[in-house]
């Protein structure tokens, strides 16, 4: 009983000895976290309330200036980076190479403006009507001759041939597409990315030489039978004017002219390719000597004058997303400085992606200068709110604690949890709005886990 009674007692003596040895431990590891803890003082001041996203630069307005006709580049009078004005020449075609519905333009608007003028002059109108006709029978005959090879087999063979080819390259396009979406968010200098794109790149040259193909082959047969189409015109106009002349110019003979002559001179223009605005040349894709066809993109125009950034913003900041907001601007390619910009559109309707809802909005830089390039990558910060004299918490000192938003202090050498009802935030900081916390409290950045689970005046 006696040695019993030993045994309890020395484990007694155990279990006080270890419970003291652990307070001793505990405190010393409280004292030592606490001495590493980042502290800074709770205070009033100014907020700037933003939504942050990321875009590319664009041009208001751009446009990819491409051949409606075949034959070969005479001149290109233009360089990248020269600011050309709507309607000036940018390049033209020479003269021998021109197709047969160009020239035959040329020359049925000479015809045109010579009728014209004979009808509004009325001179020797009967001789140049029966001179029409005649030269419109020519016509007829010779557009008619033109037309035989389009009825032969060797032609149709051609044609069905190369039709085909465009299906199959088509589909080479589409898959080239597809094998290369999964990646096309991807950095470009991406191996994976680079290799993909190039099948892309490559499928769409091969699809487009096998359409412009076909529309070289189909044009040929449209152009032949316009050129019939309009010797028949032409043969019936000369056979009316001839019956009429002796009533003198009819008003609506003078208006059929020169609509005949504004349709000569629309195709006479696919001679050459003409600025559609004004703007900056920012790609040329030929030069003299090459051979063009259909659809054969020459050129880029971009007005620089007016650039603007999409982002997508999430439906959460959405409706604190206003037109005519301030926004800041940076740029990773321009070191160093701040650019300035507004909210110049809001879309009304979101865009789901991956089930994740996002509105695009549009901003327009307002001090942009030549450093600022279309295609650019913008880090944009839009200005939602201003706040002066609130009391402010960094966003790194803030936790959720059972759904709760808190903040710990040093409250006499103590960690003490406070909770905070938080407002408008920037990047860095959120305006207080609620709660027990003061001005001049000292906030904790990085309250250690291990203390805030131990129990005592550092647990809950």
């Amino acid at each position: 009983m006696r040695k019993f009674i030993i045994i309890v007692l020395s484990l007694v003596a155990l279990g006080i000895i270890g419970y003291f040895g652990y307070q001793v431990v505990k405190n010393r590891q409280q004292a030592r976290s606490i001495s590493n803890l980042e502290t800074v003082t709770a205070s009033q001041g100014s907020l700037t309330a933003t939504v942050g996203a990321t875009g590319t630069v664009r041009p208001d307005q751009s446009a990819l200036i491409a051949w409606q006709t075949t034959g070969n580049i005479d001149q290109v009078y233009i360089q990248v980076g020269e600011v050309v004005t709507s309607g000036q020449v940018l390049a033209s075609l020479v003269k021998t190479s021109l197709p047969q519905n160009i020239i035959l333009a040329q020359s049925d608007m000479i015809a045109a403006q010579k009728q014209l003028d004979d009808l509004q002059n009325n001179q020797s109108a009967s001789k140049q009507a029966l001179q029409a006709i005649n030269a419109s029978q020519q016509a007829v005959y010779d557009a008619e001759r033109a037309m035989v090879r389009f009825d032969q087999k060797a032609y149709k063979d051609e044609l069905e041939k190369a039709q085909n080819t465009v299906v199959d390259k088509k589909d080479a396009l589409d898959e080239a597409q597809k094998d290369f979406d999964p990646y096309k968010d991807w950095d470009p200098n991406n191996a994976t990315y680079q290799k993909y794109e190039q099948r892309l790149t490559d499928a769409q040259i091969a699809y487009d030489e096998a359409v412009r193909k076909v529309n070289e082959l189909e044009l040929q047969q449209q152009a032949a039978q316009a050129n019939l189409d309009a010797a028949h015109a032409a043969l019936a106009d000369a056979q009316r004017a001839f019956d009429k002349v002796k009533d003198g110019p009819n008003p609506d003979d003078i208006t059929a002219l020169q609509t005949r002559i504004a349709a000569a001179q629309a195709t006479l223009d696919n001679a050459s390719l003409t600025a559609p605005f004004n703007g900056t040349i920012t790609e040329i894709d030929i030069k003299s000597g090459d051979q063009v066809a259909p659809g054969l993109t020459a050129f880029r125009l971009d007005d620089l004058g007016r650039l603007l950034i999409d982002v997508q913003v999430s439906e959460v900041d959405i409706n604190s997303i206003k037109v005519g907001q301030p926004v800041t601007l940076s740029f990773d390619a321009i070191q160093d400085r701040q650019f300035a910009g507004v909210v110049s559109q809001v879309a009304p309707v979101g865009n789901i992606v991956q089930g994740v809802v996002n509105f695009e909005v549009t901003v327009e830089l307002t001090d942009a200068d030549e450093n600022v390039k279309p295609g650019m990558t913008a880090a944009v910060n839009i200005i939602i709110d201003q706040i002066t004299d609130a009391l402010l918490v960094p966003n790194r000192a803030v936790r959720v604690v059972d759904g709760k938003q808190v903040v710990y202090i040093l409250n006499n050498g103590q960690l003490q949890e406070v909770e905070v009802t938080l407002g408008a935030s920037s990047d860095s900081m959120s305006e207080v709005t609620g709660g027990s916390l003061q001005a001049g409290d000292q906030i904790v950045l990085n309250p250690p886990q291990d203390l805030l689970t131990m129990g005592g005046p550092f647990g809950r």
